[in-house]
């Protein structure tokens, strides 16, 4: 195995990354019918069904913070799946994609051990227009130009296992699960070192960009320019920030 990138990038998951019971219920309607599941790059155990029969993540850092009783655990990696071909009914991915080394190969894996695919990803060209990225931090979409996401993970399981649905994953304005875009309504949060720090995105960013971003953030918050000009987020319980959750197979 490779040095950890998550000894730096994986810190506080277990506190910060929990699963938001809302997002939750898309997944578990797309997994409806699956006796059992291995979560692939599965982390701490966010959104782990109870029919879990084993969770795949090469980072020490992310197992060391699975809770007691979570499902059994390996270290390995997306791209190379300890498991026989048809060995679970339905394989799980939550927003790791882009951090596999060989998506393609990743994705295939997935075909391969399960009989259903289901991964939650993003569709960048949404997330640009999220107002963190947009109007503070643009850097994260040049960060993260060249990911895999949403037409990678269409377009590979489109031609490795069929048919494909795509799912809106809608965000809530108190979501609990803190990725990129959970605190669209909650600006001041992004001002939180703790935040950022479970945030892969952030969390890579140089030192000298983010303190930039966050300042000018400040302070919009400070003389309120922030809230005159984002009126309407407060007024709505969800949003679109381009979060989708891609269904391949049967």
């Amino acid at each position: 195995m490779t040095t950890d990138p998550y000894g730096t990038l994986g810190v506080g998951y277990a506190t910060r990354r929990r699963t938001d019971p809302r997002i939750a219920v898309l997944i578990d309607r797309a997994l409806a019918g699956c006796a059992s599941v291995v979560n692939v790059g599965a982390g701490t155990g966010s959104y782990e069904p109870p029919t879990t029969v084993l969770a795949v993540e090469p980072s020490e850092t992310m197992l060391a913070q699975r809770a007691p009783g979570a499902a059994p655990a390996v270290r390995a990696k997306a791209e190379a799946l300890p498991l026989v071909d048809d060995a679970v009914d339905a394989a799980l991915a939550v927003l790791t994609v882009h951090h596999w080394t060989d998506p393609a190969a990743g994705l295939a894996e997935l075909v391969r051990v399960a009989r259903r695919q289901v991964v939650l990803t993003w569709d960048p060209a949404r997330v640009q227009r999220f107002w963190l990225v947009a109007d503070y931090l643009p850097e994260i979409s040049e960060q993260e130009q060249g990911l895999a996401c949403l037409d990678t993970v269409m377009v590979t399981l489109s031609e490795l296992s069929g048919t494909v649905e795509v799912v809106p994953i809608p965000v809530p304005s108190d979501c609990v699960d803190g990725f990129l875009a959970a605190h669209w309504q909650r600006p001041h949060a992004y001002l939180d070192p703790a935040v950022r720090a479970a945030v892969s995105g952030l969390a890579a960013l140089p030192d000298a960009v983010l303190e930039r971003g966050l300042r000018r953030l400040a302070d919009d918050l400070f003389d309120g320019r922030w809230h005159e000009h984002y009126a309407d987020l407060q007024a709505i319980d969800e949003l679109d920030v381009g979060y989708r959750l891609v269904v391949a197979g049967h």
